[in-house]
């Protein structure tokens, strides 16, 4: 799957398919690194989770057939059961997700 740019109003990402993740932003002189939030008992684990600018964020499926999405201001999975979701970060800031299927499934990316 080719990556794709998408704009954000508080921020630029770089949503990325399953396989090798480009490197699109300058990462503040750091080598980017990559994070993971599970998935699992209809909850985002970490509810809350703090990268640096440039570093990627994989949201890992681990709830079954449970199905679950993640949905920003600027990105959003599709609504599956199985599988992962990568998002790379290249401006500061906190920005919130949530899941539409579950409404009170929620948690915050906060880049610095």
């Amino acid at each position: 799957m080719r990556p794709t740019a998408i704009a954000g109003t508080l921020a630029t990402f770089a949503v990325v398919g399953c396989g090798a993740i480009p490197a699109f932003a300058s990462a503040g002189g750091h080598a980017a690194s990559g994070h993971t939030v599970v998935i699992e008992h209809s909850k985002y684990n970490p509810g809350t989770l703090t990268i640096r600018r440039g570093d990627t964020v994989t949201w890992s499926w681990r709830d079954g057939k449970v199905n679950h999405n993640v949905v920003a201001s600027g990105f959003r999975s599709k609504v599956q059961s199985k599988g992962s979701f990568t998002v790379r970060f290249t401006r500061s800031g906190s920005f919130a997700y949530k899941c539409t299927v579950h409404p009170k499934m929620s948690g915050r990316i906060v880049v610095r």
